[in-house]
C-alpha cells in the first residue's frame, strides 16, 4: 500500500486574469479559488476538513494525511474563470475511465448532493446577508443550483426540465436522469463527462458551504 503521508493529491490549476481555481483531480467538488495559484492552493487545503464528510458519505477513504498537492495540469482560464466558476476542462478529463473510476465519480457527485440536501434541511429560510446586503435565501439558492445543473446536463446530452426544489420526488428523478447521463463517462458531447461531474459537484458543494456560512449569526 502507498504511504498516505507521502502521497500528494493531484490538482488542476485553472489560471485566469483575476482568479485562479484549484481543483482536486480525483475528488469532484473539492475545488476552491484565490487571486493567484498560491492563494487557490491554500484555500483548497483549508477546505479539506469540510470536504472530508462528503468523502465519508461516498464511503471513499479520504487521504487526511496527504503530503500536499501535485499540480498535474495548468489550464488557461477564461471569462468564466474570472466570473467565478471553474470553466475549463483538463486534458486528463478526456482520458478513459474504468468502470470502478466511473462509479466512484458518480458516488462522490451523489454525496455532494446529499450533503447539500442535509445542509438545506437544517438551514433557516432566510440566510444572513452578505457584506453589501445581498445574497439569495435558502430556497432561491437551491433553485439556482438546480437551474445550473439543468444547463450543465445539456452539455452531456441530458435534457430535463428544472424541477421544483420543494418537490423532492421531482428532484430525485431529475438527479437520476443526470446520473444516467454519466453512465458512459467516456463519451463527449460539449463537455467531457468527468469535467461535467466536477463542475456539477463543485457548484452544489460551493453553495452548500455558502448556506452553512450564511446560516450562522
Amino acid at each position: 500500500m502507498p504511504d498516505e503521508a507521502n502521497t500528494k493529491l493531484r490538482v488542476y490549476l485553472e489560471v485566469g486574469g483575476k482568479r485562479t481555481f484549484a481543483s482536486a483531480a480525483d475528488w469532484p467538488g473539492w475545488c476552491r479559488s484565490g487571486k493567484d495559484e498560491q492563494a487557490a492552493l491554500a484555500a483548497l487545503a483549508a477546505y479539506a476538513p469540510r470536504y472530508a464528510p462528503v468523502a465519508k458519505l461516498a464511503r471513499a477513504p479520504f487521504p487526511v494525511a496527504a503530503a500536499g498537492f501535485k499540480v498535474v495540469e495548468r489550464l488557461q482560464g477564461n471569462a468564466t474563470t474570472d466570473f467565478g466558476a471553474p470553466g475549463v476542462a483538463a486534458k486528463d478529463e478526456s482520458n478513459p475511465l474504468t468502470p470502478k473510476q466511473a462509479a466512484r465519480m458518480r458516488d462522490l457527485l451523489e454525496a455532494c448532493w446529499t450533503y447539500l440536501d442535509n445542509v438545506i434541511g437544517k438551514a433557516p429560510a432566510a440566510l444572513r446577508k452578505g457584506p453589501r446586503g445581498g445574497g439569495r435565501d435558502r430556497d432561491a439558492m437551491f433553485d439556482h443550483v438546480l437551474g445550473a445543473e439543468m444547463e450543465y446536463a445539456k452539455r452531456i446530452g441530458v435534457r430535463q426540465k428544472q424541477p421544483d426544489g420543494k418537490d423532492k420526488t421531482a428532484v430525485r428523478a431529475f438527479r437520476k436522469a443526470v446520473l444516467d447521463g454519466f453512465t458512459n463517462p467516456n463519451r463527449e458531447e460539449k463537455w467531457a463527462v468527468p469535467y461535467a461531474a466536477r463542475r456539477t459537484a463543485w457548484h452544489a458543494l460551493d453553495h452548500a458551504w455558502e448556506i452553512e456560512d450564511r446560516s450562522k449569526p
